[in-house]
This record gives C-alpha cells, structure tokens and sequence, in this order.
C-alpha cells in the first residue's frame, strides 16, 4: 500500500542531520525525495564508521527513501537543471541559507516564477528579520543559544550539551510539520507559500513548554527552570548492580513507592501528600529514591516497581537496544542487503497507519546514483545527459547497483 504521502514530490537540498531527517520523515510517508548533492556530497557522508567511502553511518540513518542526483549549482547549467526540477515538484526544502540561493537564482521567488504553486521550506539558523539572521548554525551553537545546555547543568552545574545532535533533530520534526501543514493549506486554497522555519525560535519555544516556568507571570513568579528537571539526582538510579529509572509522578505513586522501601514515615510526609510542596522539595526526594534503591537488585526492584504501578524501566545501554524485547516484537530493527554496502540494520518508521502505511522502499543512495534516471525523466535526451556528466555539471554514481532487497 502507498504511503499517505504518495505522489508528493519534494526537492531535499539539505545536508548533515536538520533538514535531511525532516525529508526522511517525509519520505518515509510515501513522498517522492529527490536530494540534490553536490560534487562532494552531503558531509555525512564522510563520517566514520563506514564500510566504503560516500556511505557513513550518519548518512545512512537520515537519507534512507531518497533518490541522489548530483548538480553543480553554481554553474548555469546545473541552476536550470534544478530550476526544471522545481517545475514538476511539490516542495523544496532548503537548508542553503536563504541569501546564498538568491544569489544563485534560486530563492523561492525564482522557483515560483516557474512554478507559482512550490511550497519552498527555507531551514535557517535564526528567523531572517533579526540580526542573527546571518550567522551560521549547528547543533552546539544552538543548544548553547537556545537555554539547552545552560538547563542541562542543572541550578549549580557549569552548562553542559546533550550528547545528541538534539537541536537538528528536533527542528527536522518541526521542519517535517511545516511542510504538511503547507500541504494542507495549498490543498485548501491552492496556494504555494515561503515557509522559514529558524532553529534558535524553534528550540526556545520546545525549551520553555516546561521551563519558562516563574518567568511564564508578569512580574516573575521565580527563576526560569522547572524544578523538576532540574534538580541534581533526577537521574537513573544506581542499584547494586546497575542503574534503574523510576519515577513516582503523583500522590499515590509516591506514596506506593515509599511503602515498598518500607518508609512508612514517608507514606503521609506533607512533601509527599501537597503536590505544590512536593514541586518545590523534588529534589529533596529524588535524593531519598537514590539513597533507598541503592542496595537493590535491579530485577527485584524492577519487579517490585511493577507491582506497585510506578512508571519504570531499565537505563538500557546504546549496544543492547536492538535486544529490547518490545522493540524484536514490533519489528523496529529491520535488516537489508544494500546494493553496494552489504548487510545493514535500519530503524523503521515507528508510526502506524492502517490504511496508508509508512515503509522503507528506498536504501540510502550511492552518491548521484539516480542522477541519469532524474535527468531523463525530466526530459533531457541520452546526448544532453551525457554532455552535463561530461562537463561536470552532473555524476553518474551508478556502479552495478542491484534494486533493493530486503532480507529480514
């Protein structure tokens, strides 16, 4: 069955993670992505470990359902191949910054001018009428600008970044959302639209849903920073012998757990039965959870979080996610023959739909492995796309590559 994406048509110009994980998304919902690459290529591709050069980790976790053609974007030829493009496509979603592709003639007034319907995403670091707006971002830049890192060292720590390539990621969700809701208003009012989505906005506004917090009141009720999040032992527990997560949320979990370490003095303390003074001494009691699950055994604790019905579960570690049960029994790791790779594991889309159900039909590409295929069903005759590989304009990256096969 088709994805509920078919027949969307989208031009991915983006590199590293934030935009080429919001076109895998929608990718993975059935849209048609084309990712246009230069000479060299996106730059994960580079990115060690990787079993043959062009093919990195990185790149392959974020570009899978994508076609690659390569286009040299600063020579005339290569901007009215990309601009031919644009006449039979949905959506581009750039993350150029936005000054650079008009300077090549192809900002979104130049892509509507040849097609008056595109919806053209422009992925930026900050929004384009402030003056950041020229500055270039990555993802530590905005975890840093955007309160993230100052939040991770807690009230007293020094700020420290998320080891994760956090920002791009959640901005590529923002970025996927955009596009359908762009989608849907064309839909409804046949229009295309610019649509800017800045990283430093974006991460702000999902930074402060819980942590604007006393700063939410006019004057402030307290500092920023929910309380919570921030307290020094919330935390995976350490066991005798390994870490547990736990958390008692409300009265009666709180109450439940202390009954099970045998506190009966804790079951009616006032920090346990007032939810706002419980908010406020958190981190009082999160330092009480530490200090009483220290000498258990992770399975009896596990167990005996279980039967009182407090959320839980284990601090798996990166190399042991693949042996989650729940993650075997609803097929999350899908394994593949790659045409040039070999065997490989992939995440699969992790939503269902009944009827119209994301899949995984395309491996990552060899870089410009589509090139001649996109070139001719664009129109161009066997001697013009021999003559843009021959001038460098374009590359043939196909080298024997057999179609897709998935084995398991």
């Amino acid at each position: 069955m088709a994805g509920p994406l078919d027949g969307v048509r989208i031009l991915d110009v983006t590199t590293v993670g934030y935009g080429p994980y919001a076109c895998q998304i929608l990718g993975d919902y059935g849209a048609e992505v084309i990712k246009v690459e230069s000479r060299d290529g996106d730059i994960t591709r580079g990115i060690y470990p990787f079993r043959n050069e062009g093919m990195g980790h990185f790149f392959m976790m974020a570009n899978r359902n994508k076609r690659s053609i390569v286009l040299d974007l600063k020579v005339v030829r290569g901007r009215e191949v990309f601009l031919k493009l644009v006449e039979s496509v949905d959506v581009v979603i750039c993350s150029i910054r936005p000054a650079a592709m008009d300077r090549l003639g192809l900002g979104y007034d130049d892509c509507r001018a040849v097609n008056p319907k595109i919806i053209y995403l422009a992925l930026v670091g900050f929004g384009q009428s402030g003056p950041y707006a020229e500055r270039p971002a990555y993802d530590d830049i905005i975890q840093g600008l955007s309160g993230m890192a100052d939040m991770q060292g807690g009230r007293e720590g020094p700020p420290k970044f998320v080891n994760a390539s956090v920002c791009d990621k959640i901005c590529s969700q923002v970025a996927a959302h955009s596009t359908l809701a762009a989608l849907f208003s064309r839909e409804r009012t046949g229009k295309g639209q610019l649509v800017e989505v800045p990283m430093l906005e974006s991460m702000v506004g999902f930074n402060l849903i819980e942590h604007h917090s006393g700063q939410t009141f006019d004057p402030p009720l307290g500092p920023a920073g929910y309380e919570r999040s921030m307290v020094e032992y919330r935390r995976p527990y350490a066991t005798a012998d390994g870490y547990v997560c736990a958390l008692p949320y409300n009265t009666k979990q709180w109450r439940a757990f202390f009954s099970i370490m045998k506190r009966d003095d804790m079951v009616d303390d006032p920090r346990v039965m007032d939810p706002k003074l419980r908010s406020e001494k958190i981190g009082e009691l999160y330092e009480l959870v530490a200090q009483l699950v220290r000498d258990w055994q992770t399975s009896d604790l596990l167990a005996a979080l279980k039967e009182g019905d407090i959320p839980h579960g284990g601090a798996t570690r990166l190399d042991d996610l693949a042996a989650d049960p729940h993650l075997r029994a609803v097929g999350f790791f899908e394994t593949f023959e790659h045409p040039s790779e070999g065997r490989i594991t992939l995440t699969s889309p992790p939503m269902r739909f009944s009827e119209t159900p994301p899949d995984i039909r395309r491996l990552p590409a060899v870089l410009g492995e589509h090139s001649v295929e996109i070139l001719s069903e664009s129109g161009y005759s066997s001697a013009q796309i021999s003559e843009l590989l021959d001038d460098g304009v374009s590359v043939d990256g196909r080298s024997g590559l057999s179609p897709l096969s998935q084995n398991g």
